[in-house]
C-alpha cells in the first residue's frame, strides 16, 4: 500500500477493505498526518481500514476548520466509490482523532449530518487560544483573541447535539494536556451505555510515535538482540494503543 493524495485527502487503501477511518491530527502536526501519524495509520490500514487522513491548518475558526476538512473528506470518498477503489455499499466510516482532531470530530458530529458508526477521542484537547498559543497572552491585554466555538460553547454544543452514539475516549497515564475528563461526563450522560474509556501508558505524543525498521544482521548478534529490546520497550505504548483501537472497531476479530 502507497499513500495517496486525493482530492486534499492522504489515503490509504488496503486489497479489502473492512472499514473506513476519517483521521485528524493535532493542531500544529496535522498538516502532514500521513508522516506525522504514519506508523499508527499505516498499521491500521494492515488490518484492513482505508485510511482517508484529513491535513488541515490551525485557526482560530474551528467551526470553519471541521466543516473544511468534512467537505474534503466527502469528496475523496466519493471519487475512491466512483473509480471503484472502494465499494459503493455500505462500509462503516469511523472518525479517529487527536488532541484538537477530537473537537473537530465532535463538532462535525455535533453540527452537520453524518453517518458514523462511532468516533474514537485521543488524548482530548479544548483548551482556550490563550492556553494553546502562548503568544496570544501576550496580545490579550488589547486584543480579546478566542476559538469560534469557546470551551465553554464547544461543551454546550456536544451536550445539545452531539449524534454520534458509540464512543472510545482514550487518555494516557502521563499526559498534561489531556482533557477528557469533562467530555466523558457528557458523552456518559447523552449515551451511557455506549461509551468506553481507556487509561493507557503513555504520553501526548504517544500515537506520534514512529516505527524504525530494525535490520538484524546474518547473525543474531547480541546487539541485534540489544536493538530488539529496546525497539519493543519504545514502542510499548504505541503498540497498546493500536491493539485497544483495533479490539474496539472489531472486537471479534
Amino acid at each position: 500500500m502507497n499513500w495517496k493524495e486525493i482530492r486534499g485527502n492522504w489515503v490509504l487503501i488496503p486489497s479489502n477493505p473492512i472499514g473506513i477511518i476519517h483521521f485528524l491530527g493535532g493542531a500544529f502536526v496535522a498538516t502532514l498526518p500521513h508522516l506525522t501519524y504514519r506508523c499508527l495509520l499505516e498499521h491500521l490500514a494492515d488490518q484492513g481500514y482505508v485510511i482517508i487522513a484529513t491535513p488541515f491548518v490551525n485557526s482560530l475558526d474551528h467551526t470553519a476548520i471541521a466543516k473544511s476538512v468534512l467537505i474534503k473528506f466527502e469528496r475523496s470518498l466519493e471519487r475512491l466509490q466512483e473509480s471503484g477503489e472502494i465499494r459503493k455499499f455500505y462500509l462503516p466510516t469511523y472518525g479517529v482523532g487527536h488532541s484538537m482532531g477530537c473537537k473537530l470530530h465532535l463538532l462535525i458530529g455535533s453540527l452537520f449530518s453524518v453517518q458514523r458508526a462511532g468516533n474514537i477521542l485521543i488524548s482530548f484537547n479544548n483548551f482556550a487560544a490563550n492556553e494553546a498559543i502562548p503568544l496570544v497572552e501576550q496580545l490579550n491585554s488589547t486584543l480579546e483573541i478566542e476559538f469560534t466555538p469557546t470551551p465553554a460553547q464547544t461543551n454546550q454544543i456536544v451536550q445539545e447535539s452531539y449524534q454520534i452514539r458509540r464512543n472510545l475516549l482514550i487518555k494516557f497515564n502521563k499526559d498534561t494536556l489531556d482533557q477528557s475528563a469533562s467530555l466523558t461526563k457528557i458523552l456518559q450522560q447523552l449515551f451511557p451505555d455506549m461509551v468506553t474509556i481507556q487509561t493507557l501508558s503513555g504520553t501526548h505524543t504517544t500515537p506520534l510515535g514512529q516505527d524504525v525498521k530494525w535490520q538484524a544482521g546474518s547473525s543474531f548478534s547480541p546487539f541485534d538482540a540489544l536493538g530488539q529490546w529496546l525497539k519493543q520497550e519504545v514502542y510499548r505504548d504505541l503498540n497498546q494503543l493500536k491493539q485497544v483501537m483495533l479490539f474496539w472497531l472489531n472486537p471479534l476479530a
